[in-house]
């Protein structure tokens, strides 16, 4: 039986909602595996107001539009936390999750499915139908991230038209049509477009960005960051952890820069300001400025040269020398 879940806006200033988990059938064909895309609740996440947001929009969603396609995008930089945002919020519903990165390489029969030749069991073979990723996580209850989305090609993104406007279906090349179930939530996300080293990204088609609700997903600032920190190293000096967010707060702030003569392309992501730095600051806890040796062997290898000059300037102007001693307090 569906449980409730209640989501809390972190300004106070919305109305709780509620919402029940998945229902999945286990009479479904793929019940096991679909029960094991269920993602696990991250201890250590910190949600900034990204799940209550996606709670009230499913709100809406079931209330006023449940023959209207709403598909959301979330857009921001690379280590932003826009993917964990959508795994979260599955863990949270208890939904299984189906991350499908849209990259260059990317055909439409490996998202929607192809026909196959199998051994018949008698020397001989015979063709059948095998589902793509997006077709599986269409037949079951599921939260889809098409991530990447302005990597796609242009024949996957044609491919997906018809599934994200009013028809709501895959038409598959069986003539089977595979309907958008009302426990599907079709998701994506992407990077801003614009002069940043995106690999293999695009301007979004605008018939395709037509069918998105696209929201911004910023870096977090100084005080969140240092919730961040806070929860996934409760015992980190104080003093470590207010030098690393504001390190962070200032590279980022360059990095989002709108004039691209100034600005640094590489920014202090989640997982270099969560992992790689604390991991640096473990290793090198013994040195005699472990803050400034963790920084050069887990931080400035990933910089550009001709950015370093400006790391080193915010080091200089926010840290120039790290606090004494181990940054964890052993």
């Amino acid at each position: 039986m569906a449980e409730t879940i209640v989501f809390t806006d972190p300004t106070g200033a919305g109305p709780d909602v509620e919402l029940p988990t998945a229902d999945i059938a286990d009479d479904l064909p793929d019940y096991e595996s679909r029960l094991d895309h269920i993602p696990t609740e991250d201890p250590y996440y910190v949600d900034l107001g990204m799940l209550y947001r996606l709670a009230r929009l499913e709100q809406i969603r079931r209330s006023h539009f449940t023959e209207s396609p709403l598909h959301l995008a979330l857009r921001g930089h690379m280590g932003t936390g826009k993917d964990h945002d959508l795994e979260q919020f599955a863990a949270r519903l208890k939904t299984p999750y189906y991350r499908i990165p849209l990259t260059g390489e990317v055909r439409d029969i490996t998202l929607i499915g192809s026909v196959k030749l199998h051994g018949d069991g008698k020397g001989g073979t015979e063709s059948r139908w095998e589902d793509g990723d997006i077709t599986r996580a269409l037949r079951g209850p599921a939260i889809v991230n098409l991530s990447e989305l302005n990597a796609a090609g242009a024949e996957t993104l044609f491919a997906l038209h018809g599934l994200l406007d009013r028809h709501r279906a895959l038409e598959l090349p069986t003539g089977e049509m595979v309907g958008l179930r009302d426990d599907v939530r079709i998701f994506g996300t992407l990077n801003p477009t614009d002069l940043r080293d995106y690999a293999g990204t695009q301007t979004l088609n605008k018939a395709f960005a037509d069918r998105w609700i696209i929201w911004e997903k910023a870096f977090p600032g100084d005080e969140e960051l240092q919730t961040m920190i806070e929860r996934r190293h409760p015992d980190m000096d104080p003093k470590v952890r207010d030098l690393l967010a504001k390190l962070a707060v200032e590279i980022n702030t360059s990095f989002s820069a709108g004039d691209s003569r100034t600005r640094v392309e590489t920014p202090m992501s989640l997982r270099t300001i969560l992992d790689r730095y604390p991991a640096g600051l473990r290793m090198y806890a013994d040195a005699p400025d472990p803050m400034r040796r963790a920084w050069d062997e887990f931080i400035l290898p990933h910089i550009d040269q001709y950015d370093r000059d400006h790391y080193e300037t915010v080091w200089s102007a926010v840290v120039r020398k790290g606090p004494e001693g181990d940054p964890f307090g052993g």
